[in-house]
């Protein structure tokens, strides 16, 4: 993980490998900003979602113990959506740098859709 400032506000840019402890220990909650049909068709196991295109970052849930770590398909919007939620007055965010794509090269598991059913399908990591 590596963070920047942003005007005074931290935003982290976690590793497929930070995101995926973050998720086995329970300290985290993913929140996947992409598209509902992306997320129906492949998404990480415990992902949230909460589309940008209707992001408002009032009704994330709070931080609390669990850090709120966002995500999408590349990055590029999981980086939009936390650089709007400390323009909404909050102090530090994270995001899967990298985005989906990143956790999929780095041979994470994943929901899948079965091509032959439809069905969720469970896609192991190495």
């Amino acid at each position: 993980m590596h963070s920047e400032d942003l005007n005074g506000k931290t935003l982290e840019h976690w590793t497929p490998d930070d995101v995926a402890a973050g998720l086995d220990n329970h300290t985290i909650v993913l929140i996947d900003v992409r598209t509902p049909q992306e997320y129906m068709f492949q998404h990480i196991r415990g992902a949230l979602l909460a589309p940008m295109s209707g992001f408002d970052p009032a009704f994330m849930p709070p931080e609390g113990d669990k850090r709120l770590v966002f995500h999408c398909g590349s990055g590029v919007r999981s980086r939009k959506v936390a650089e709007a939620y400390l323009a909404a007055g909050h102090d530090r965010i994270a995001h899967l740098e990298g985005g989906f794509g990143a956790w999929r090269a780095a041979a994470k598991a994943f929901v899948d859709t079965d091509p032959a059913t439809g069905a969720p399908r469970m896609m192991p990591g190495s």
